[in-house]
């Protein structure tokens, strides 16, 4: 645990990239493969599930420390982050641990979920009795399920091979898919010698960056070729010795949500299809609320599936009869691609994406701008020579999205919480609000929450108004004086009836602080319905 925690305060401290590869280097060069399994497991995203609730880690770390609830409660409030909070007030220990990690882990923490109240209170008191502060908050965290780092699995790809001398690419397509943390598995990931292969293992998916500005500036347009980008779920369909297996981004096996994608893939030569899962129907595809009717359901029954069909839209393919393609440039997968897809008869359930053919930039800018009429975000752009790479990675980037600017309204700040990680002691989770006529009365009801889109600047302007207008406290949301008007920006628009205002809207983020508008000038519900009637 030691070791483990101290990468933990190393990789938080920093913001160079090469001193956070550095010290991942370090850890993994000396640490068991017991525990550097488990290592990979969190810093690649992956979180236990809360072992003990915050209200008791509350009431146990105010006991331990001697405090009354209330004096904890406040020193919660100025620090804004409970890991830390509680590693801070708690008097030093009285023993030293020198367990490894991944005796902390599966000896102690993942049981805790199993003991009674009195059982778990005796144990997290004797676990903090045994760690450094340091140590404490990165436990802490890890029974909260709060566990974030600010490194990226590309930086921890890129350490590992770094000591093992396994090819990035090796090793993420390695970590793809449902990676469990074992002795075992973590030897298999960092051994140069090709290790036995699960056929359902996706590859890592390579991500687009935004294009900023016009795309004259990537050169002749004919050495790009241009799709629509879809609002869907990103995925990877996998055929491999007859067996079908479907992968979200979030590397979810989502194969029995999609059984209709399943059975059209029987047809389908043995490939690994990179693609978009679309809700389709009459031969038109449909918003993004429909597909989400479908989020989550194993046994998705007749009603569902027949209210709600799905398309899997392929856009490129990632290997073919075993052969890894993913270093062929774009155009030769696509001819590939096609092949595969144009080879299974009367299909309609697994489509070939669109190449949107214009001569000029100029041209193409006119199409891009019919993307909402067409239910598109805008345009993916691709080099034709680009090979398919892992990540996100801008300076070998051959791949970027150029979407349409994003719906706009003017909203007013009414609730806000603390953020996470760096922002755990500042308020910049906010909730916005808009006018609605009920009655003869005109109210300000929740539309949308929003937690990015201004500068650390910004926010601690905003942090500091919070703190000065707070109306009231429920738990960690403040009811903030109605006073600060947003522009706020999103993707997509949709009635909702489990929303105050009657809609949703897809990926709202903050644009702008309105300093040149009071919060009657903010939209009302009206204007925004016209945006529904527009698109």
């Amino acid at each position: 645990m030691k070791a483990f925690a101290y990468l933990y305060i190393a990789l938080d401290s920093s913001t160079r990239t090469n001193d956070k590869v550095a010290a991942l280097v370090d850890y993994f060069s000396a640490a068991q493969a017991e525990d550097a399994c488990w290592a990979v497991y969190f810093l690649i995203g992956n979180r236990p599930r809360q072992a003990v609730p915050s209200r008791k880690l509350h009431e146990y770390a105010a006991e331990a420390a001697g405090l009354p609830l209330w004096l904890f409660e406040e020193s919660y409030d100025a620090v804004g982050d409970l890991a830390e909070t509680i590693a801070l007030i708690l008097p030093p220990p009285v023993e030293v641990s020198c367990l490894p990690l991944h005796d902390w882990i599966a000896g102690r923490l993942l049981p805790l979920r199993q003991l009674d109240d009195t059982q778990k209170k005796q144990a997290v008191f004797s676990y903090w009795n045994e760690l450094n502060p340091g140590e404490r908050f990165v436990f802490n965290k890890l029974i909260t399920g709060g566990f974030r780092v600010g490194v990226s699995q590309l930086l921890v790809v890129r350490a590992l091979a770094q000591i093992s001398g396994v090819d990035a690419k090796v090793i993420s397509h390695r970590l793809a898919g449902d990676w469990q943390p074992t002795a075992e598995n973590y030897a298999t990931l960092v051994s140069k010698a090709t290790a036995s292969f699960d056929i359902s293992k996706p590859y890592p998916f390579f991500l687009a960056h935004p294009l900023e500005g016009g795309p004259e500036a990537l050169g002749d347009i004919g050495d790009w070729h241009a799709e629509w980008k879809w609002d869907g779920i990103r995925a990877q369909l996998v055929k491999r010795e007859g067996e079908v297996f479907l992968w979200s981004r979030g590397d979810e096996l989502v194969s029995p949500q999609f059984p209709e994608l399943l059975t059209a893939a029987v047809s389908l030569a043995d490939c690994v299809l990179d693609g978009e899962i679309l809700p389709h129907k009459d031969g038109a595809v449909m918003p993004f609320a429909a597909l989400q009717k479908r989020l989550g359901r194993k046994n998705p029954g007749k009603k569902i599936l027949a209210d709600t069909p799905v398309i899997f839209l392929a856009y490129d393919v990632l290997e073919s009869a075993g052969t890894d393609l993913r270093d062929l440039p774009l155009v030769e997968r696509r001819a590939i691609l096609h092949q595969l897809i144009y080879s299974i008869p009367n299909n309609t359930v697994l489509q070939l994406s669109d190449i949107v053919r214009a001569p000029s930039w100029a041209t193409l800018t006119i199409a891009r701008e019919e993307s909402r009429q067409r239910g598109t975000e805008g345009l993916m752009l691709k080099r034709r020579d680009s090979i398919y790479g892992v990540g996100r990675v801008k300076a070998k980037s051959g791949w970027w999205k150029w979407k349409v600017a994003p719906m706009t309204v003017d909203a007013v700040l009414v609730y806000a919480q603390r953020g996470h990680g760096k922002r755990a002691s500042l308020y910049s989770d906010y909730t916005f609000a808009i006018w609605k006529t009920i009655g003869e009365k005109k109210e300000l009801v929740p539309f949308a929450k929003a937690y990015s889109g201004l500068s650390n600047e910004e926010i601690a302007t905003v942090d500091a108004f919070i703190r000065k207008n707070t109306l009231e406290k429920f738990g960690p949301v403040r009811t903030v004086k109605a006073e600060l008007v947003f522009e706020l920006g999103f993707e997509g628009i949709q009635r909702s009836n489990r929303h105050k205002s009657g809609v949703a809207v897809r990926f709202p983020r903050m644009l702008r602080m309105r300093t040149d508008k009071k919060i009657e000038d903010a939209d009302s519900l009206d204007s925004i319905l016209h945006l529904l009637d527009r698109f």
